[in-house]
């Protein structure tokens, strides 16, 4: 079972923008959340680690699933790791709330 955190757990405000810290585990069945640990939220990803294709997918899942538009979300840290930081608009915080409230509901017992 994975580790439920609050949502500031995978989360920070900086400078009008929200800062989402997650680990993403590339070549995945499909893209899915699943869940929060270690302060940050785990996504895998259905996409290979090679020129940019997994980065490339976790802003496209990322903006789906949070209802923005693919330029709206900056990759800020991680680029060559599976540890990243995403920065979002501060109009993020709703749908990462509702994000959290689906993890919480999908990995409850």
């Amino acid at each position: 079972m994975i580790a439920i955190g609050s949502p500031e757990s995978f989360y920070a405000r900086k400078d009008g923008r929200l800062l989402l810290r997650v680990k993403v585990t590339p070549r995945a069945d499909r893209d899915r959340i699943v869940g929060v640990k270690g302060g940050e939220l785990l996504i895998r990803i259905n996409a290979v680690p090679e020129k940019g294709k997994a980065n490339k997918e976790l802003l496209r899942f990322l903006s789906k699933s949070l209802d923005l538009s693919k330029s709206a979300l900056l990759l800020v840290s991680g680029l060559c790791s599976r540890h990243k930081v995403v920065s979002l608009p501060e109009e993020a915080a709703p749908g990462i709330g509702k994000l959290y409230s689906q993890i919480r509901k999908d990995v409850s017992p």
